[in-house]
């Protein structure tokens, strides 16, 4: 069996580690063991970070839309409920950002989902 030389590619490999470990504390920026345990900790982090960060957004719409339901006089559930009766389809986002800034709209949809709702 040839023996393997890997010149370059180990280089490479610990160059690329230590880069995406610059910044961090003491030897994880310096010794490559030690910054290739710690890079491959923060990217499990960053993995699990950009599942929670979706799910943080759609809560922070979910807020949004409540504080402005409960301003005009209905809850968030009932709202939704109503939106779906008068077959509205709008997804949080575009629900929060419409409540966000415009007011005028959004007691429009409002009053859809009443109703809606005084319908069924």
């Amino acid at each position: 069996m040839p023996r393997v030389k890997r010149g370059t590619h180990r280089r490479d490999a610990r160059k690329r580690t230590l880069k995406r470990a610059s910044g961090y504390f003491l030897t994880k920026s310096k010794l490559n063991r030690a910054a290739q345990e710690a890079v491959e900790r923060g990217l499990k982090f960053a993995y699990v970070g950009r599942k929670n960060k979706k799910r943080e957004f759609r809560s922070l719409w979910i807020v949004r839309i409540n504080a402005a339901c409960r301003e005009i006089g209905i809850t968030y559930s009932r709202f939704l409920h109503g939106l779906k009766a008068a077959g509205l389809d709008l997804n949080r986002k575009s629900l929060a950002d419409v409540a966000l800034h415009d007011d005028a709209a959004f007691r429009q949809l409002v009053a859809a989902a009443k109703a809606a709702t005084e319908k069924a």
